[in-house]
């Protein structure tokens, strides 16, 4: 299963999607470093970013019933006894870690989570807090499990892994809708509402593309789907993770807002122009890409959420600020350039 015990590792990453994703990026850096090889522990909803990936020989797989708390503790027990002697590397850092590190047979080396650092900083809105938070990107958090000289951001960016039957299944489906490669991806959905840039900015923003000539396509699970003028470039709710990702892979970038999808845009190397509202750079998720865009507001009551979980008291004035002719000159003058 593994060369040996020093040089595979146990990595332990449950949720999120975006967390997931941004896990390949120091799972390739620590693989190039030393040559390691990784199993990872996670839920099956968020394993399709890690699959063939060379680096990764395993995704141990865990499902609802493994995870209540006695059973989590007897099967915390089976996987530290099979994996007796490898190193854990816990980039998770919650109860149920901990319980898995107490069972452990062997090194467990765990990531600086910053959580109370977060909420300080969202209650007082410290600079000095902001400039840690800011100079430790998720990523880098990450390495510091293991790395005493912290690595650049740009050297963990994520890496989805597509096989060449993913890509020519894009092409062929891209081929059938009159969809050509370079075509801007849309992701006008969010887990939160109060990450959400409004439904009519994204009809407009739609409008507009459709007056210069460019292509577009919108992507993401929602159960309320954006209405649009081009059914047929409308591929929400239809499409797997790894299917997505094989389409992003084609596009010239993707608009999204604070999402899973724009990691998984960043695993295949497709810039994103995305918008933030209620969270921030300081929580560690903004895109690394050279070629990624950031738009957002400059207001004082930035950042008021975590998680975007907050029930906006400012109407969402973060996200309305941010208008569909700003992401529209992006595109174009990169078309230019």
């Amino acid at each position: 299963m593994y060369k040996s015990k020093d040089n595979h590792k146990i990595l332990f990453r449950l949720s999120a999607l975006g967390d997931l994703i941004l896990t390949t990026g120091i799972i390739d850096f620590w693989a190039e470093k030393y040559g390691w090889t990784f199993s990872v522990i996670t839920k099956q909803q968020y394993a399709a970013p890690l699959e063939n990936n060379p680096n990764i020989t395993e995704i141990i797989i865990l499902n609802k019933e493994d995870l209540g708390n006695i059973a989590w503790i007897v099967k915390a027990g089976e996987i530290a006894g099979k994996y007796e002697g490898c190193e854990l590397i816990d980039l998770h850092s919650t109860l149920r870690s901990r319980i898995l590190s107490l069972r452990w047979h062997g090194p467990v080396s765990r990531y600086k989570k910053f959580s109370l650092e977060r909420r300080v900083f969202k209650l007082t809105g410290s600079e000095k807090l902001e400039k840690v938070l800011e100079s430790r990107p998720v990523t880098v958090r990450y390495a510091s499990a293991i790395e005493k000289e912290l690595p650049d951001p740009e050297e963990l960016i994520p890496h989805i892994c597509l096989t060449d039957g993913e890509k020519e299944d894009a092409l062929s489906m891209m081929a059938q809708k009159n969809l050509s490669q370079g075509f801007i991806a849309l992701h006008p959905y969010a887990t939160h509402p109060d990450k959400v840039w409004p439904r009519e900015y994204w009809i407009e923003l739609i409008n507009q593309l459709d007056k210069k000539g460019i292509q577009w396509a919108v992507i993401g699970k929602d159960a309320n789907e954006l209405n649009v003028d081009k059914p047929e470039w409308n591929f929400t709710n239809k499409f797997s993770l790894r299917q997505t990702c094989a389409l992003l892979s084609e596009a010239k970038y993707l608009v999204t807002g604070d999402s899973g999808p724009m990691h998984l845009a960043a695993g295949v190397g497709t810039p994103v122009i995305a918008m933030f509202g209620p969270t921030s750079r300081a929580w560690g998720f903004y895109p690394a890409g050279k070629n990624d865009r950031i738009l957002e507001s400059d207001l004082e009551c930035r950042p008021c959420s975590l998680h975007g979980k907050s029930n906006c008291s400012n109407n969402r004035e973060c996200l309305k600020n941010i208008r569909p002719e700003s992401i529209l000159k992006i595109i174009i003058n990169s078309s230019t350039a």
